[in-house]
């Protein structure tokens, strides 16, 4: 059974799925808002929202895996590729990561995941967004937490995995921010950490 999260609930990733995980997935879902008026509808692009996870090592970051770096250094993280114009809006993801939780080094002991619109577009432009966090081994949905509102930002920070000892949690953030790549998001970034 999948856990809809509220903004900043956490769940403990053990307890959810009934024992340790190994690798997860955290999906991106998106599709275009449709265009309102005529002039709208022929000048409307796709909305190119980008996955990314900031691994950080305390407050500092220490890897990203985005768009043009698909593999963290250690192996442990790996993004889907770009997807450069969302889906139908049907809850299919259009870019994943997948983390394999044993494989993450122990200096590391939290990964943030964000979404950010490449072409600047706004929220307001984006509907059906969600994030949601897999089981990889049994394809079974964990938890989802659903990007709602619109709103004139280019950014959201979606939600974070941090160890504690042996044990993972996730935490939905669901904060809007202001940027077109990860880059431009770390001074968010950095106050959930």
């Amino acid at each position: 059974m999948s856990v809809n999260l509220a903004k900043g609930q956490q769940i403990s990733l053990a307890k959810t799925a009934g024992g340790p995980l190994r690798l997860i997935r955290m999906g991106l879902g998106w599709k275009s808002a449709a265009p309102k008026g005529f002039l709208a509808r022929l000048t409307t692009r796709a909305v190119d929202l980008d996955a990314s996870a900031v691994l950080f090592c305390g407050a500092q970051p220490a890897d990203v895996v985005y768009f043009q770096h698909l593999t963290s250094d250690d192996g442990s993280v790996h993004h889907s590729g770009d997807d450069l114009t969302g889906g139908a809006g049907d809850g299919a993801e259009n870019e994943w990561i997948t983390v394999d939780l044993k494989r993450v080094p122990a200096h590391i002991d939290r990964i943030v995941f964000a979404a950010t619109s490449f072409g600047g577009q706004t929220f307001d432009e984006v509907e059906s967004a969600f994030c949601r966090l897999v089981d990889e081994s049994t394809n079974r949905e964990l938890a989802r937490y659903t990007l709602s509102g619109g709103g004139r930002h280019t950014a959201q920070i979606m939600a974070k995995v941090e160890r504690t000892n042996a044990e993972w949690s996730m935490t939905a953030i669901g904060e809007p921010a202001h940027g077109r790549s990860f880059q431009e998001l770390m001074p968010a970034m950095s106050s959930h950490v």
